[in-house]
C-alpha cells in the first residue's frame, strides 16, 4: 500500500510537472492556456460591454427621437426634425423623456455589443486561419473583404441573441403620456407581449434586421480596421507615431466607419421598426395618430412593409429619422470602438487578431 501511495504521489508529480511545462510551452509558442484563454474572454466581453452602454446612452435623445420618427403616424406629424422634435420632447415629456427606453437599450447593448465584439475576433481569427490554409502563406492579413464576412458574422449572432429585448425596447421607447396603455418596463413588456401576441411576436423585424446587420456591422468593422490599417502604413499628416494610432485618429476612423454602415443599412432599419409595432392592441398615439386620423397600416412581412411604405408615403419614408441617426451614429460608433480599445488596454488583453 505505501509502495502505491509513492507511486501514485510520483505520477501526480510528474503529472504536475508535465502540465506546467505544457503551459510554459504554450506561453512562448504565443497559445494561451486553458484558464488564460477564458480570462482574456471574460475581458473582452467586459470591454465590450462597457463600450456599447456608454455609447448608446450618451446618445440616447437621439436615439429616441429617430424611432419616434420611423414609426409616427404620417397622417399625424409630432415630430417634424432634430431640434423641433427634441423641443418638443422635452417640453410634453421632461428631461425623462429624453432618456425613455435607455436602460431597456442598455440592458439589450451591453450584452449584444459583449457578444458582437467577441464574436468578432473570434470570427476573424477563425477566417484568418482558413485564409492562411487556403492560400500557403503564414504572413497573410486579413483583406477588407474578410473583415466584412467576420463583421456579419459577429453582427448577426449578437443580434440575434438580443433581438426580444430590442423588440420591446422599440415599443418602451414610442410610449408617450397619452398611451392607452402603458409597459411598466423591460419585463413586463416582455410578459405581456408573450401572453397577448404569442413567442413569434417577439421576433417581428428580424429578417430585415438580419439582412441589414450584414452592411450595417460588417461595414462598420471593415471600414474602421482597414482605415486604421492603411493610416498606419502610409502615416499621412503625421497622424500616426510610433505605429499607434491617438484616440482622436481612432474616433474619426469609428466616425467614418458608422456613417458608411448606417447609410446603407438605414430603409431595412425603417421597415424592422414599422414591422414591430403591427399587433399592438394599445399601440402607442405616435403610432396611431391619437386615434384621429387614419389607422396604421398592418404589415405582413417585410416585402410588404417596403411596398405599402413607398406606395403611400413616398421613397423618402425609407429615410425618416436619417438626420438624427447621422447625429447619432457617428459619435455612438466612436465611442463604442475607441472605449472597447481602451478597456482593453486597461484590462490588459491582447488585441492582435494574427497572434
Amino acid at each position: 500500500m505505501a509502495s502505491e501511495d509513492v507511486n501514485t504521489r510520483s505520477e501526480s508529480a510528474v503529472s504536475t510537472i508535465v502540465n506546467l511545462a505544457e503551459e510554459a510551452k504554450l506561453a512562448r509558442e504565443g497559445v494561451k492556456a486553458p484558464s488564460q484563454q477564458i480570462l482574456s474572454i471574460c475581458k473582452s466581453l467586459v470591454a465590450g460591454g462597457v463600450a456599447g452602454g456608454l455609447s448608446r446612452t450618451a446618445v440616447a435623445p437621439l436615439e429616441r427621437l429617430k424611432i419616434l420618427l420611423q414609426v409616427q403616424n404620417p397622417h399625424s406629424i409630432k415630430y417634424n426634425g432634430t431640434l423641433q422634435g427634441l423641443k418638443y420632447i422635452w417640453r410634453t415629456e421632461g428631461v425623462r423623456g429624453l432618456f425613455k427606453g435607455n436602460g431597456t437599450n442598455c440592458a439589450r447593448i451591453v450584452p449584444n455589443s459583449a457578444v458582437k465584439f467577441f464574436s468578432y475576433e473570434e470570427a476573424s481569427k477563425g477566417i484568418l486561419w482558413l485564409y492562411r490554409r487556403q492560400t500557403g502563406n503564414e504572413d497573410a492579413q486579413l483583406s477588407p473583404v474578410l473583415r466584412l464576412g467576420a463583421g456579419a458574422c459577429a453582427g448577426i449572432i449578437a443580434m440575434s441573441a438580443t433581438y426580444p429585448m430590442d423588440m420591446v425596447r422599440g415599443r418602451l421607447t414610442v410610449q408617450s403620456n397619452k398611451s392607452p396603455y402603458q409597459y411598466r418596463g423591460m419585463f413586463h413588456a416582455l410578459s405581456t407581449v408573450l401572453r397577448e401576441e404569442g413567442p413569434r411576436a417577439l421576433y417581428k423585424g428580424w429578417l430585415p434586421s438580419v439582412i441589414g446587420v450584414i452592411p450595417y456591422v460588417g461595414l462598420n468593422f471593415a471600414v474602421y480596421e482597414s482605415l486604421k490599417d492603411w493610416l498606419i502604413k502610409t502615416r499621412p499628416f503625421g497622424l500616426v507615431e510610433d505605429s499607434e494610432l491617438g484616440v482622436t485618429t481612432r474616433l474619426a476612423c469609428g466616425a467614418a466607419a458608422g456613417t458608411v454602415g448606417q447609410t446603407v443599412a438605414y430603409p431595412l432599419d425603417v421597415i424592422r421598426r414599422r414591422m414591430q409595432m403591427v399587433g399592438w392592441k394599445d399601440a402607442s398615439s405616435i403610432v396611431t395618430g391619437d386615434g384621429m386620423s387614419k389607422a396604421p397600416l398592418e404589415y405582413n412581412g417585410m416585402i410588404d412593409a417596403f411596398r405599402k411604405t413607398v406606395r403611400h408615403e413616398g421613397v423618402r419614408a425609407l429615410y425618416k429619422g436619417l438626420v438624427p441617426n447621422s447625429v447619432k451614429v457617428v459619435p455612438s460608433i466612436a465611442i463604442a470602438f475607441v472605449t472597447y480599445e481602451q478597456v482593453k488596454d486597461i484590462l490588459g488583453v491582447e488585441m492582435k487578431i494574427s497572434d
